[in-house]
């Protein structure tokens, strides 16, 4: 069954990452609250590719910033809807974001909402057979 995702990129420095990471757990919580099927977040680690153009630059993040990347999981869009006001009216929302000093800056953050173009059925979770079969020759 197709999902869909809220996808977001945003910088944070360095420094800030242990304070940010109690603001990112109670945020997870809140979404799974209302609705998300999965929540995740991820620092960035390997942000270049030649030819391409980095997090790092499209963000302006600075050498002392690093990437975080993350997606929240929905069973459709109208659940993604749903939940998206549940939270933003959610009194723990506000709180967390204006009395945790977490260096997190939502003017920096780019965010959207995404529907499927490719998404593996469960057939396709492993490797075809034929693969399979000649890696382990």
């Amino acid at each position: 069954m197709p999902h869909y995702i809220d996808g977001f990129a945003f910088p944070i420095a360095n420094d800030r990452l242990d304070d940010y990471m109690p603001l990112a757990e109670a945020v997870a919580e809140i979404w799974k609250e209302h609705g998300a099927l999965a929540y995740y977040e991820y620092t960035g680690d390997d942000m270049t590719l030649d030819g391409t153009r980095s997090f790092v630059d499209v963000l302006s993040a600075s050498e002392n910033e690093t990437i975080v990347f993350g997606w929240v999981v929905f069973e459709s869009r109208d659940a993604r809807d749903l939940a998206n006001e549940k939270v933003s009216s959610d009194p723990r929302m506000e709180q967390l974001v204006t009395s945790v000093d977490s260096g997190f800056d939502p003017e920096r953050m780019a965010y959207g909402g995404f529907k499927p173009l490719i998404q593996p059925s469960r057939s396709d979770a492993a490797p075809p057979r034929r693969l399979t079969q000649t890696l382990a020759m």
